[in-house]
C-alpha cells in the first residue's frame, strides 16, 4: 500500500528505517499496519515483510527515527528499529511460544481425564468436584498460555483497531467465563476442557507456522552466515594480524589460506588457485584465479593461498548485496498479496457480525444461552483469515530461496507472476548471449619481446580489449616490463616507453595496422617502435549453455529474438548459431519502441539485457533480467538478476514462477475452500470450539506445507 503522493523534492530527501514488528500474524496485520502508517504525516512509504515480520519505512529526515517507532506504537504495535541480522526476538518468541504450549498440552490432559469422570455418568457433589478441579487447573493455564493471544488483541483493541487475535481471545474468554458460571450455579456442562484444549491447538499451530517460515526463508540471514568471520591482513612490514569483518577495510591486503572462506571482496595481488564460487553464481565447477581476478566474500579457495586486496568489506560485499535483494523482494507484493490483503481488510467487522448473527439467531430459535454461545464461539475462532494471509508470502519466500540456490535474485516480489505470465523472450547480444569478456580469437601474434611491453600497455588501459588481452598474456605468465611517459590517447588507444622505444596499443589506423575487414572479429593492434604492426583479433564467445537455455524457452511457449545494438554482421552470426530472429543496430529507443510495439498486440514480453542502453527496454518490459554483470543502470532496471557465466537460469526462473503461481492458485483454492466448507458447519453448530481450533490450525499448515514444495522448483 502507498502513502499519499509527495513531491519529487520531498522524495529526493527521504530516509529508510527498519523496525522489526514481531506480533504480525497475519494479512489483516499487515493491512493495518501498512494503512495506518500511510497515513501518517511524514511518511512516504510502508512495506511489511510478513516472513521476517519486519518493516521498511520510507519517511522525511524530520520525521526521526524515533518519530516513526511510535506511529507504528500507536497503530497498536510494539516495535524496535532493526540494527542487523540477530534473532534474539525470534528465539524469546520461540521460547515463549514453546512454555505456552507445554502448559497448555500439561493442564488439557489433567483436564480431559477429569471430565472422562464426568462423561462416564458422575453426578452430584462428584461431577461439581470434578468441575471446580478443572477451573483450578485450566484458569490459570489459560491465563499463562494465552497470553500471547491476550497481549496481541488488547494492543489491537486499545488503539481502537481488531486483529485476528481479538475473535481467539473472545471465544476463550466466553468459553472459560461461560464455564466458570455453570460451575458456580451447579449447572450441568463445563467446557474447561475445549478451553485448554482450544489454546493448545492454536499455540501449536502457531509455533509450527513459525518453525516452516522459518524453513521457508533461505534467504539473508543465511546466506550473510556464510561469509568468513575475519581473515589474516598483512600489515606494511609483512607481518600478519587477525581481523574480523567488520574490521576489514578497502586496500587491506588479506591472506587467504586454501580452504579457507574470503571475508571480504578483493582482488588477487599474488598467487594461483581455484575458487568454489557456487554460493554466489550456482556454479558447481571451481573457477580458475590468478593475479588481476576479482574474488568475493563467501567464496572458498580451493587449491593454494592467495593474497587478495580488499576492495569491499562488510554492508558493501557482493554477498551482502544478494541479501538485500532477497530481504526487498519479500516486501514487494504481486495482484495475489492484494487480494489476500483487501480480504484480510474485511474479516475482522465481517467474522464478528456472522458471530453475534449466529448467537442472535440461536437464541431465537430457543437453543439457550449455552449453546449460542459455544456457537458464536465456534464461528469466531474457525473464519481466522490465517490460511489465506499465508498463501502468497510463503510461496514467494520459498520460490526465492529456490530460485537464489538456482543463481537468479528476486528484486521485485511480483516479479515472478510477471514472469510466469511472460511469452516472448528478447535478448541483447553483447554480455548477455555472449560473456562480454573478449578472449582471443587465435594464438597472439606476439615476439616474445614484444608480449611483456603489450601487458604493461594492456594494464594500464580501461578498454576492454587491452584488459582481454592483458589477461590472456598474464594467463600464459608473462611479466610486466616496465614502462614510462604512459598515455591513453581517448578513442585511439595507449602509448608508452619501453626502454626508450614507443609502444601503442589500440586502432588499426593508429598504429599503422591494415583495418580489419568490415564485420569481422573484433581486433586492436599493436606496435613496439618500427616493428611490424600487430593485429590482434578477439572474439566475445556466447554463454556455454546458450543454445540450450533458448530452447528450453522456445520449449516453454516463449518465442525467442535477439534485440541489439552491435553491427548486423555479428549479430546475424549469433542469430543463425541460436536460429532465433535476430535485429542489428538498433538504438535504445529502437528496443523500447519494439517492446512497446509487442506489448500493445497483447504479448507480454521478457527482456534479457545488461548494458546502459537497454535500461530503457528492460523498465518497458513486462518483466525484465539482467546477468549480474549488467551496468548499474541495467541491475536497477530489472526485476531479476542471475549469476554466473551460464544462461539456464533464465528458463529455470520461467518454469519456477510457473510452478510458483501454480502453487499460489492452489493455496488461494485450499484457504478459500476451507472457509466455504468450515464457516456454514460452525454456524449450523455442527463444530465445537474445539474442532474450530483444530480446522483453523490445520489450513493455515496445509497451505505453508504446499508452500513448501516449491523448494525444488528451481530446475
Amino acid at each position: 500500500m502507498n502513502a499519499p503522493a509527495r513531491t519529487l523534492g520531498q522524495a529526493e530527501k527521504c530516509t529508510i528505517s527498519q523496525f522489526s514488528v514481531p506480533t504480525l500474524h497475519c494479512a489483516g496485520c499487515i493491512a493495518k499496519l501498512e494503512g495506518g502508517l500511510a497515513a501518517t504525516p511524514g511518511v512516504v512509504d510502508a512495506r511489511v515483510n510478513f516472513t521476517t515480520r519486519r518493516v521498511r519505512v520510507t519517511h522525511l529526515p524530520e520525521f526521526d527515527t524515533g518519530a516513526v517507532r511510535d506511529a507504528i506504537v500507536r497503530i497498536g504495535f510494539p516495535a524496535e528499529p532493526f540494527l542487523g541480522e540477530a534473532d534474539g526476538a525470534a528465539s524469546r518468541e520461540s521460547r515463549e511460544l514453546v512454555k505456552a504450549l507445554a502448559v497448555a498440552g500439561f493442564a488439557a490432559m489433567n483436564v480431559m481425564l477429569l471430565s472422562v469422570s464426568v462423561w462416564s455418568g458422575a453426578e452430584g457433589a462428584t461431577r461439581q468436584l470434578f468441575h471446580w478441579l478443572s477451573a483450578m487447573i485450566a484458569l490459570p493455564a489459560v491465563a499463562y498460555s494465552g497470553r500471547p493471544f491476550f497481549r496481541n488483541a488488547w494492543a489491537a483493541l486499545r488503539h481502537g483497531r481488531t486483529n485476528m487475535d481479538v475473535p481467539i481471545s473472545i471465544g476463550v474468554v466466553l468459553a472459560c467465563g461461560l464455564s466458570l458460571y455453570e460451575t458456580a450455579v451447579g449447572g450441568h456442562d463445563a467446557y474447561f476442557d475445549g478451553a485448554v484444549m482450544l489454546l493448545f491447538f492454536l499455540l501449536a499451530g502457531r509455533f509450527l507456522d513459525s518453525v516452516m517460515r522459518a524453513r521457508a526463508q533461505d534467504s539473508a540471514g543465511a546466506l550473510l552466515r556464510q561469509t568468513a568471520p575475519g581473515a589474516q591482513v598483512l600489515d606494511k612490514q609483512g607481518v600478519l594480524h587477525w581481523r574480523t569483518a567488520e574490521e576489514l577495510a578497502p586496500n587491506m591486503r588479506m591472506l587467504v589460506a586454501a580452504g579457507d572462506r574470503l571475508a571480504a571482496d578483493g582482488v588477487v595481488e599474488s598467487g594461483v588457485s581455484s575458487v568454489d564460487r557456487a554460493l554466489i553464481t550456482g556454479e558447481s565447477l571451481p573457477e580458475a584465479v590468478s593475479p588481476g581476478s576479482r574474488v568475493l566474500a563467501g567464496t572458498i579457495n580451493m587449491d593454494g593461498p592467495l593474497i587478495v586486496k580488499v576492495t569491499a568489506a562488510g554492508e558493501n560485499t557482493a554477498i551482502a548485496d544478494i541479501a538485500r535483494l532477497m530481504e526487498a523482494a519479500g516486501g514487494t507484493k504481486s495482484r495475489y498479496v492484494r487480494i489476500a490483503d483487501r480480504a484480510a481488510r474485511l474479516y475482522a467487522p465481517a467474522v464478528h457480525s456472522l458471530a453475534a448473527l449466529s448467537f442472535l439467531g440461536w437464541m431465537l430459535a430457543g437453543a439457550g444461552i449455552h449453546q449460542s454461545v459455544l456457537i458464536a464461539v465456534a464461528v469466531l475462532i474457525i473464519t481466522c483469515p490465517c490460511a489465506l494471509g499465508l498463501a502468497v508470502p510463503v510461496a514467494q519466500v520459498v520460490a526465492a530461496g529456490a530460485l537464489m540456490r538456482a543463481g537468479v535474485l528476486i528484486k521485485d516480489g511480483s516479479a515472478l507472476e510477471r514472469l510466469a505470465e511472460a511469452d516472448v523472450a528478447l535478448f541483447d547480444k553483447t554480455g548477455t548471449l555472449t560473456l562480454g569478456r573478449p578472449t582471443p580469437l587465435e594464438a597472439l601474434p606476439l615476439a616474445p619481446e614484444e608480449k611483456p611491453v603489450a601487458l604493461a600497455l594492456g594494464r594500464a588501459s580501461r578498454h576492454p580489449l587491452a584488459r582481454a588481452l592483458a589477461t590472456a598474456l598474464e594467463g600464459v605468465g608473462v611479466q610486466a616490463a616496465t614502462l614510462t611517459d604512459m598515455a591513453e590517447q581517448p578513442g585511439l588507444g595507449i602509448e608508452g616507453q619501453a626502454d626508450g622505444v614507443r609502444a601503442r596499443l589500440g586502432r588499426a589506423d593508429w598504429i599503422g595496422s591494415e583495418q580489419p575487414a568490415h564485420g569481422a572479429a573484433l581486433s586492436t593492434g599493436f606496435v613496439l617502435g618500427s616493428g611490424p604492426a600487430r593485429l590482434l583479433r578477439f572474439e566475445d564467445a556466447l554463454r556455454p549453455d546458450a543454445g540450450a537455455a533458448v530452447a528450453r524457452l522456445r520449449d516453454a511457449g516463449l518465442a525467442p529474438a535477439i534485440l541489439s545494438g552491435d553491427r548486423a554482421a555479428a549479430v546475424d552470426l549469433i542469430g543463425r548459431h541460436l536460429a532465433v530472429e535476430a535485429t542489428a543496430e538498433l538504438s535504445p529507443a529502437d528496443k523500447f519502441a519494439a517492446i512497446e510495439q509487442l506489448a500493445a498486440s497483447g504479448r507480454r514480453v521478457l527482456m534479457v539485457g545488461d548494458g546502459l542502453n537497454d535500461g530503457p527496454a528492460l523498465k518497458a518490459a513486462h518483466v525484465s533480467i539482467a546477468p549480474s554483470s549488467a551496468s548499474d543502470v541495467g541491475q536497477t532496471a530489472a526485476d531479476l538478476l542471475f549469476l554466473g557465466d551460464r544462461l539456464m537460469p533464465v528458463p529455470v526462473a520461467v518454469a519456477a514462477a510457473r510452478r510458483t503461481m501454480t502453487v499460489v492458485r492452489q493455496n488461494f483454492a485450499l484457504a478459500i475452500g476451507y472457509n466455504v466448507l468450515a464457516v456454514p458447519l460452525a454456524i449450523a453448530g455442527y463444530v465445537t470450539p474445539l474442532i474450530a481450533a483444530l480446522a483453523m490450525s490445520g489450513s493455515s499448515l496445509i497451505v505453508v506445507a504446499n508452500a513448501l514444495r516449491l523448494r525444488s522448483a528451481a530446475r
